[in-house]
C-alpha cells in the first residue's frame, strides 16, 4: 500500500500491483481465505525492469486444486447449515489460485489480508484497515507456505496448511501464525530411515525436490540414516522447471550406481517428470521409497506405464472417509450463466473438450456442452485416493470454526458484538481440541503440528495393470522408539514383482569370525571383511572389532567362539609318559634285583671288599632316584611341585655322597698299606656314614630354605604356546633351584676328580675306574641337560629332566654294580679272597 497525495485529490491508499480477483468467493458474516493451485505451471516471462511486469499467465490446469477447494466448500456449507457450530453465523470465503508460484502466493495473500480497494486516508491517519479474512486455509507446498507465513506472521493471521510438511515450518520464531493438519516431515524423515533400516538397506540413493520440502526433508532423513548406519551413495536434486539436461544427468547417475534402493523426497509433479524420463531408458528393477507426496497418488501410478515404481514402499497419511465428501466433490454443476475462466479451464480439462470461443489452443477436441456428467469419466478428479488430504482441508476449516465458536461464546446463539482480531483467533486455534463427526481428534501441539501417524504403503500391481495401494504397516511417533514402526504380517511385493526383499548394500555383511575394515575414501558402509587373528573372535555379524579371548581360552577355526585351551602336561596316559614311567620302574626293579644279589652274596669277598654298607646305601639311594622321577609325571599340584625338586636334590646328593665315600675308601685303603700309616682309623665305617649324612644334610638345609622362602608352585604358562596351556611347576626361587643343582654338580665333580686320581690302583681291588666312568656319564648327562632343558617346549622340558635323572641313575647302576654282578653270577671262581688280594693276576690298570 502506498499513499498517493496531490493537490487535486485527497490522500488515497492503494496497492502498487494490479488488483487480485478471487477465483471463487462468497460473502458471509466472517470471511475465510483459501489459497490453492488450480494450475501447476506458469508461462515464463522476461522482465526488463523498464515497465511494470505483466500478470502471471498460469498453465497446466490442476484438477487436484479443485478437489481441495471442494473439500473446503463442503466444510463451510456444513458449518453454515449447522445449529450446533456457529449458530446464526455464516462463513464466507475468498479463494485464489497461486499456480504454485511463490510471488503470486504472496500477492494474493496481501489481497486477502488488506483487500484491493482504494482507501481514503486522512492526513494524520495511518494507511491501514482491518484484515479482509480472519484465517487462511490451503497452500499445499512448503516453499510457498514459508513465503506466505513470513508475510502474514506479523499480522498474526492464521494459515492452516493441509499438505505443507517441511519441518522448518515448525519454527514458531519464524512462522508464528502457521499451523497444519498434516504431520511434520521431522517425523516422516525418521520414519523412512527406520523403514530403510528395517529391511536391511544400508546403501541407498537419494533424490529430492530442489525446494524447501525436498531439501529440508532429505537433510533430516540423511541425519537419521547416518545414526542408523545407512549410507547414501548419491544425493541429487531437481525442480520441475529445470532444463531437461539436469534430469538426464540424474538418470545417468542412477544407471551407474550400485545401490538398488532409491529414497525420494519429491513433490508429485516432480516424481511424474522423473518417471517420464526414466521410462525412456527402461530403468526398472529399482526399489523406490517414497513420501506422502506421491506414494498413494493414483495419478502418479497411472502415469507409470513402464512399471518403474512397482513394489514401491513409503509413508502415507492414514486412510480416512468423510461422509458425503466424495458426492460433494463430484457434484459440480455447469455455471452456464456465470461461466468464468476458472470454470472453463476446469470443465475442458475434466472432460477433455473445448467450449466455443475458448482460448484453449488444443485441437481435435470435442465441443463442450456444459451438460456433461462427472460420474461418467475416470480421471484425476474422480480419483479419491487423496481423500486423507481432502480431509486435512476439511479439518482445517473446522478448526477455525471451533475457535470462532469459543471466541463468540456460542451456545444457541453467538455474541455478535465481540470484535474479532486475528491474534485472538490464532491463540484459540492453537488450543482447540475437538472430535470430528468421523471420530478423529483434531488438536495442535506447541509447534502447530498434529500427531504424527503414518500408514506404510506398498504398491502391488494387479492383473489388470492397476496399482493396489496396500497398507502393510503403521508408524506412530507418539510411541517409544522400539514400538513406533510396526509391520503387519502381510506379503510385500518388491521391484519387478519379486517376493524377496531386495538387497542394497555397499559390502556384504561380515560373517562371525571377521571384522569390518573400512575402505579408504569410501563411506562407512563400504568395507572389507578381515579374518580375526588367532586368539581373537567375533561372534556377531558385521562386527567392527575382534574380541581377545581370555588367556585360558583360544579361538576356534572359525574365529567365532573361544574354546578352552588344551592343558598340556606330561601324563601317564600318553606314550612318552608311559615309556618314562616304565623306564623308571624298570630301573627301580633292576636296582632291587642288584640289591637282592648283593644281599644274597653279602658274605662273598667281592661284596665285602667294596664296603657293603655304602653299596647297600647307594642301591637304596638309586631306588629313590628312579622313583623320584615319577613325581615329575602327572598334573602338577602344589605338593608334587615341592616334592619333585627336593626329592630329586636330596636323593641324588645321597647317591653322590655314597659314591664319593666309596672313592675315598679306595684311596685311603691303599694309602693305609704304606708303613706307619694310620689313615684308615680316620676314615673308618663310622666316618663314612657321617660323611654321607653330612653331605645329604647340607642339601636338605638348602631344600628347606628354598621351600620356606619361595617354594615351587603349579603354574599355567600361556606364553609358550598360543593354543595350549602348559601346566608346569614354577621354580619359585631360581636361586634355590640352581643351588640344589650346583651342589649336586660340585659333589659330582669332586667325586670324578678323586676317582680319576685312583684310576691306576691295582685292578682287582680297584673300582675307581668304574666310578670314573659313572661320574663321567653323570656329568655329561647333566651338562647336556641344561641347554636341552632351556630349549625344550612345554612338557618336553619335563621329559628332558626325567631322562637326565634316569640316564644318570642307570649310569651309576651299570658302571658300579653290573661288573660285580657279572663276577658274582657268571664268574664265581673270581669271587675269592685270593683273587681280591691280587695273587692270581696282579695287572696294573
Amino acid at each position: 500500500m502506498v499513499a498517493s497525495i496531490s493537490q487535486a485529490e485527497e490522500a488515497m491508499c492503494r496497492r502498487r500491483a494490479d488488483p487480485e480477483t478471487p477465483q471463487l468467493s462468497k460473502e458471509g458474516d466472517i470471511m475465510l481465505g483459501g489459497v490453492f493451485s488450480f494450475h501447476s505451471k506458469w508461462q515464463g516471462r522476461r522482465d526488463t525492469y523498464m515497465h511494470k511486469p505483466l500478470p502471471l499467465q498460469c498453465t497446466s490446469f490442476n484438477l487436484r486444486g479443485i478437489q481441495y477447494t471442494q473439500a473446503m466448500l463442503l466444510a463451510i456449507e456444513e458449518i453454515n447449515n449447522s445449529t450446533d457450530l456457529l449458530p446464526g453465523i455464516s462463513l464466507g470465503y475468498k479463494i485464489y489460485d497461486i499456480c504454485g508460484s511463490i510471488s503470486r502466493g504472496v500477492g494474493v495473500t496481501l489481497a486477502l489480508t488488506h483487500g484491493n480497494e482504494e482507501i481514503s486516508a486522512a492526513s494524520d491517519a495511518a494507511c491501514a484497515r482491518p484484515g479482509q479474512v480472519q484465517a487462511i486455509v490451503g497452500v499445499g507446498h512448503s516453499t510457498p507456505s514459508m513465503a506466505i507465513s513470513t508475510v502474514i506472521g506479523p499480522f498474526h493471521i492464521p494459515l492452516i496448511s493441509h499438505f505443507a510438511t517441511c519441518a522448518c515450518l515448525s519454527d514458531k520464531t519464524k512462522y508464528p501464525s502457521f499451523l497444519r493438519t498434516i504431520p511434520s516431515d521431522y517425523y516422516q524423515s525418521r520414519a523412512l530411515a527406520q523403514l530403510v533400516k528395517y529391511f536391511g538397506w544400508t546403501w541407498v540413493g537419494a533424490i529430492r525436490s530442489n525446494d524447501d520440502y525436498g531439501n529440508d526433508g532429505m537433510a533430516t532423513f540423511t541425519e537419521a540414516a547416518q545414526q542408523l548406519g545407512i549410507c547414501l551413495e548419491y544425493s541429487v536434486s531437481f525442480y520441475r522447471t529445470d532444463p531437461p539436461d539436469k534430469i538426464k544427468k540424474i538418470v545417468n547417475i542412477i544407471k551407474t550406481s550400485t545401490s538398488k534402493v532409491i529414497v525420494t523426497f519429491l513433490a508429485h509433479m516432480d516424481i511424474d517428470l522423473l518417471i517420464h524420463e526414466l521410462s525412456h531408458h527402461n530403468l526398472t528393477g529399482y526399489q523406490w521409497v517414497g513420501t506422502e507426496a506421491w506414494i498413494f497418488d493414483s495419478q502418479t501410478a497411472s502415469m507409470d506405464k513402464h512399471h518403474i515404481l512397482d513394489g514401491a514402499v513409503g509413508m502415507s497419511i492414514p486412510k480416512s472417509h468423510v461422509n458425503g465428501m466424495q458426492e460433494f466433490i463430484l457434484n459440480v454443476k455447469p455455471l452456464n450463466s456465470t461461466r468464468n475462466e476458472l470454470f472453463t479451464d476446469f470443465w475442458e480439462t475434466l472432460f477433455n473438450c473445448k467450449f466455443k470461443h475458448s482460448k484453449s489452443s488444443a485441437e481435435n477436441q470435442k465441443e463442450c456442452t456444459g451438460h456433461e456428467v462427472v460420474t461418467g469419466v475416470e480421471n484425476t478428479y474422480t480419483d479419491m485416493s487423496l481423500m486423507p488430504i481432502f480431509y486435512n482441508v476439511y479439518k482445517g476449516v473446522y478448526a477455525v470454526a471451533q475457535a470462532l465458536h469459543n471466541i463468540l461464546s456460542c451456545n444457541r446463539t453467538c455474541n455478535n458484538t465481540v470484535k474479532l482480531d486475528p491474534f485472538t483467533i490464532l491463540q484459540h486455534i492453537r488450543k482447540i481440541h475437538f472430535t470430528t463427526k468421523e471420530g478423529d481428534e483434531v488438536y495442535f501441539n506447541e509447534n502447530g503440528d498434529p500427531a504424527a501417524k503414518y500408514e506404510i504403503i506398498n504398491w502391488q500391481p494387479t492383473e489388470n495393470g492397476i496399482v493396489d495401494f496396500v497398507t502393510v504397516g503403521l508408524y506412530d511417533a507418539s510411541l517409544t522408539a522400539d514400538k513406533q514402526l510396526k509391520l503387519q504380517n502381510k506379503s510385500l511385493i518388491w521391484a519387478q514383482s519379486s517376493q524377496q526383499v531386495p538387497l542394497s548394500v555397499c559390502s556384504e555383511k561380515c560373517p562371525p569370525g571377521t571384522r569390518k575394515v573400512l575402505q579408504k575414501g569410501k563411506p562407512v558402509c563400504c568395507y572389507d571383511c578381515l579374518r580375526c587373528t588367532e586368539g581373537q573372535i567375533s561372534n556377531t555379524t558385521d562386527s567392527s572389532t575382534c574380541v581377545i579371548c581370555h588367556p585360558e581360552f583360544w579361538s576356534n577355526e572359525g574365529r567365532d567362539t573361544c574354546v578352552k585351551k588344551e592343558a598340556e602336561f606330561l601324563s601317564y596316559e600318553e606314550i612318552m609318559g608311559a615309556l618314562l614311567t616304565a623306564a623308571s620302574l624298570f630301573g627301580t626293579c633292576m636296582t632291587a634285583v642288584v640289591a637282592f644279589i648283593f644281599f644274597r652274596y653279602r658274605q662273598t669277598p667281592i661284596v665285602r671288599a667294596n664296603n657293603s654298607e655304602l653299596s647297600f646305601l647307594l642301591l637304596f639311594s638309586l631306588i629313590l632316584c628312579f622313583l623320584c622321577s615319577l613325581t615329575f609325571i602327572g598334573r602338577p599340584s602344589e605338593w608334587s611341585c615341592m616334592l619333585r625338586h627336593t626329592a630329586f636334590g636330596i636323593t641324588f646328593v645321597l647317591c653322590i655322597s655314597c659314591v664319593l665315600g666309596k672313592t675315598i675308601v679306595v684311596l685311603m685303603a691303599f694309602r693305609a698299606t704304606l708303613p706307619g700309616s694310620d689313615v684308615m682309623k680316620w676314615f673308618g665305617p663310622a666316618q663314612q656314614k657321617l660323611s654321607v649324612l653330612g653331605f645329604a644334610l647340607i642339601q636338605a638345609v638348602i631344600c628347606i630354605l628354598w621351600l620356606t622362602i619361595s617354594p615351587p608352585f603349579p603354574f599355567k604358562n600361556f606364553k609358550k604356546f598360543k593354543d595350549k596351556i602348559i601346566l608346569e611347576c614354577a621354580l619359585g626361587s631360581a636361586v634355590g633351584f640352581w643351588a640344589v643343582l650346583g651342589y649336586i654338580g660340585l659333589l659330582a665333580i669332586l667325586c670324578f676328580g678323586l676317582a680319576f686320581l685312583a684310576r691306576k690302583l691295582p685292578d682287582n681291588f680297584n673300582e675307581a675306574k668304574f666310578i670314573t666312568f659313572s661320574m663321567l656319564i653323570f656329568c655329561a648327562v647333566w651338562i647336556t641337560f641344561i641347554p636341552a632343558y632351556v630349549s625344550s617346549p612345554g612338557k618336553f622340558s619335563v621329559a628332558v629332566e626325567i631322562f637326565a635323572i634316569l640316564a644318570s641313575s642307570f649310569g651309576l647302576l651299570f658302571c658300579i654294580f653290573i661288573p660285580k654282578c657279572y663276577i658274582i653270577l657268571l664268574k664265581p671262581e673270581k669271587n675269592t679272597k685270593k683273587n681280591m688280594m691280587g695273587k692270581v693276576n696282579n695287572r696294573v690298570y
